[in-house]
This record gives structure tokens, C-alpha cells and sequence, in this order.
């Protein structure tokens, strides 16, 4: 019994410990850095395989477009930048913190999402990753003297076969 409550005892330390430091690098993210660096990869995903393909035989897309777009508290946008993917369908983009009359930026009210693809053979927009609606930036994924990292998605498209009908009505 006495081992029992040690071991309870001990979870609940390391799930205030786990909270304290998620804390400290949302806080580190919000006042560390003049730029924060969004990455991901953007990917074609194509239906028309076996599952097994399907799920692993993802392929990178080059020249895809993907967008941020930063609101402030009043919901009004404060910053749009977008940023092309490289031959291995990674994206970087970096945003200033400070803002144009001094006001910061803050990550949390920012959303990244697909654009455009770079080829229509895998042109439609799907929203594994929440490509389409967008992914917010929540927690930094490394926070380290003036970088603040971002990761998102995988970000997928996929071909104009695997395209679900949209339907105008109901029934």
C-alpha cells in the first residue's frame, strides 16, 4: 500500500513538473526572440494505392504555396506572409515579433495553411495536417536563445481523382 502511494505520489510531482515547463516555453515563446520560424512539409498523397502505399508513399511537392496569417485580439490581421516549399517540400517562414508601430506579434493568434500546390496533378487541397483550415501555432517546438521554432502539418494534397463531390443540396 505504502509502495502504491509512492508511486502516486510520484506521477502527480512529474505531472506538475511536465505543466511547470510547457509553461515556461510558452512564456520563453512569447517574450524570447525578434523572429519566430514556422517549418513543415508539404506532401502528395494519392488515393488511387493500396493502403500501405497510400499512407507511406507520400511524395514531397515542390514550388506549393503556404501561408501565415497573424491576427491581433480584435481579430484584425496584423501580418500575411507566405512561403514557397523546397525540392524536399519543407517550408520556412520567419516573422517578425515586433510589428509595424511597435505592436508584438503573438504566435498563439497566428494560423498557417495551403495556398496553392505547385503542380495540378496533385492539386487538391485535403485537411490531413488541417492543411486547408489551417493550423495555429500553439506550443514551440524549440525554444532556444533568440529561436523560437514552430513545426506544422504534415500538410497533404492530394489528385483530382481522390476529390470527394460537393453536393448544393441536402437529400
Amino acid at each position: 500500500m505504502a509502495q502504491m502511494i509512492t508511486t502516486l505520489v510520484l506521477l502527480i510531482e512529474i505531472l506538475f513538473l511536465l505543466n511547470y515547463v510547457s509553461q515556461i516555453a510558452t512564456t520563453a515563446a512569447a517574450n524570447d526572440g525578434d523572429v519566430i520560424h514556422v517549418t513543415g512539409k508539404v506532401m502528395c498523397q494519392d488515393c488511387t494505392l493500396n493502403y500501405d502505399q497510400w499512407i507511406n508513399g507520400s511524395e514531397p511537392i515542390k514550388g506549393a504555396v503556404v501561408s501565415i496569417t497573424c491576427m491581433d485580439e480584435r481579430e484584425r490581421v496584423r501580418y500575411y506572409g507566405s512561403d514557397k516549399t523546397d525540392e524536399r517540400g519543407q517550408f520556412d517562414l520567419i516573422v517578425d515579433k515586433v510589428l509595424y508601430g511597435g505592436k508584438n506579434l503573438k504566435p498563439h493568434l497566428c494560423n498557417v495553411r495551403l495556398v496553392s500546390p505547385a503542380d495540378q496533378s496533385c492539386g487538391i487541397p485535403t485537411d490531413f495536417g488541417n492543411g486547408q483550415t489551417g493550423e495555429k501555432l500553439v506550443q514551440p517546438f524549440m525554444v532556444f536563445k533568440d529561436l523560437v521554432k514552430f513545426v506544422v502539418g504534415p500538410f497533404y494534397y492530394t489528385t483530382p481523382m481522390c476529390d470527394t463531390p460537393k453536393y448544393e443540396n441536402n437529400y
